[in-house]
């Protein structure tokens, strides 16, 4: 038998029709209402023009990004309901061009029979591939649905530029803790299975903790409140009651965020990098502990910090490369979780160090000489002569030892023609360098100043 219209989508993601009987929390309170939106202030605020243009019943493409459980879906579901359209929603983990183009038949066909336009909701949208964003493309440009997709990802890296250009992109923000603490209250007040008899005492503190682990993830707060409830009625099912210990002991290995190969990776060893380029022990120890605590590889930790060891101190304290290759060598030696504090000494270390960014900068600027395209041949007198041939064709032939001279030093060119002089290295006065800086304008007076 024929599938018929409302149907034909009831099975995909997101539009399973599911018994209120087996409904997680998060899903029984998802709110039906714009007023009901919490923690998204900043686009939907009064006067915001998303919230205006909502309720006048109108929408455009968009793609919200955002982290886990910050109401994405959500708020597809309540534009959709504003606008009167059909709403399809699709995971584009289990979706392809197969599941796309019937939900764009279905769009053509509720836009012929009834005059009803339609809401594609595509769940990350980030995993899909070029080729199954490509075929949204005609769809969304004829109007055919309104598109509105959901990454967690930055979309400037994981969107093709012709779908980012045919929709708006709105950062939906980690839902506060504020704004959690009242979601869970409005599930106390509101959810027939919470607060079925016997009613169960909830202890305020263990709300507030519940709302300040959730880390912003409205789902999670929601899930943690539904299991403790359920471990509270099975602890005392005549007087069921928990607190925030409670909490604490059914979700003490509760994992951090973290996303090892998505971009919240990048950001926090930059805060880390930026923390510890900026001398702040403190903060450096909080991003490096994000990381720990969420499952990062400490060796990739580790090589970042011997890479900021030469960038960022450098010759401002040459110490720390050797402590950076230290620690590393003491964390395969020890392993973890003990040898995590070898990683939190070389992050106070570095923070605290002196910076130069001296070497970094050398680095540059002998590179771009480099690959200018010219490649000066080695004079003759810096010319290795290891045969009489070799001597004979003048190989060496000059060449001053400096140890033959007194302090071992003696004013030589070791440039190739053309770059005598040249001046790559410019020592700052910071640190150690300070010194670095001193014997080398003793030593080179015609190139200047570290200053220079």
């Amino acid at each position: 038998m024929r599938a018929t219209m409302t149907d034909l989508f009831d099975f995909s993601s997101g539009n399973l029709k599911v018994s209120e009987a087996y409904q997680p929390l998060a899903d029984r309170m998802r709110p039906e209402k714009l007023e009901d939106i919490l923690g998204q202030e900043h686009i939907l605020g009064q006067g915001k023009p998303l919230r205006m243009l909502m309720q006048a019943g109108l929408s455009g493409s968009i793609i919200f990004w955002g982290p886990p459980g910050c109401g994405k879906t959500t708020l597809a579901r309540v534009m959709a309901k504003h606008s009167d359209a059909e709403f399809i929603q699709l995971s584009a983990v289990t979706s392809g061009v197969k599941d796309l183009k019937a939900a764009f038949e279905q769009a053509y066909e509720l836009r012929r029979r009834l005059n009803r336009k339609t809401m594609l909701f595509v769940d990350e949208i980030h995993r899909f591939n070029k080729a199954q964003q490509d075929a949204l493309l005609p769809h969304i440009e004829s109007g055919a649905v309104v598109f509105v997709g959901a990454t967690t990802e930055n979309p400037s890296f994981e969107v093709i530029s012709a779908l980012l250009s045919r929709c708006q992109v709105l950062i939906l923000k980690p839902v506060a803790v504020e704004a959690l603490l009242n979601i869970l209250l409005r599930a106390v007040d509101t959810d027939r299975k919470i607060g079925k008899e016997p009613k169960i005492s909830i202890d305020e503190s263990a709300l507030e903790r519940i709302a300040q682990m959730a880390a912003g993830d409205a789902r999670i707060a929601l899930n943690v409140l539904e299991t403790c409830c359920d471990v509270a009625r099975q602890q005392s099912p005549e007087s069921p009651a928990f607190g925030a210990e409670l909490v604490a002991e059914t979700f003490q290995s509760k994992m951090l965020r973290y996303d090892k190969g998505g971009e919240e990776h990048y950001n926090l060893i930059s805060a880390l990098h930026k923390s510890m380029r900026g001398s702040d022990p403190d903060a450096s120890l909080y991003w490096l502990y994000r990381m720990i605590e969420g499952g990062e590889d400490c060796r990739f930790i580790l090589r970042r910090m011997i890479r900021f060891a030469a960038e960022d101190v450098g010759m401002a304290d040459p110490f720390a490369l050797t402590l950076a290759m230290s620690a590393s060598q003491a964390y395969d030696y020890i392993g973890p979780p003990e040898a995590h504090l070898c990683l939190a000494q070389l992050a106070v270390y570095l923070a605290a160090a002196p910076k130069s960014n001296a070497l970094y900068r050398a680095e540059k600027l002998v590179k771009q000489v480099i690959r200018s395209g010219q490649e000066p041949s080695v004079p003759f007198h810096l010319r290795n002569a290891p045969t009489g041939l070799m001597r004979e064709l003048g190989y060496g032939h000059e060449y001053r030892y400096p140890h033959d001279f007194k302090g071992g030093f003696i004013d030589e060119n070791y440039f190739p023609d053309g770059l005598e002089n040249s001046r790559f290295y410019k020592p700052t006065e910071h640190g150690k360098e300070k010194l670095t800086a001193e014997r080398l304008r003793a030593l080179w007076p015609k190139r200047g100043s570290s200053r220079d």
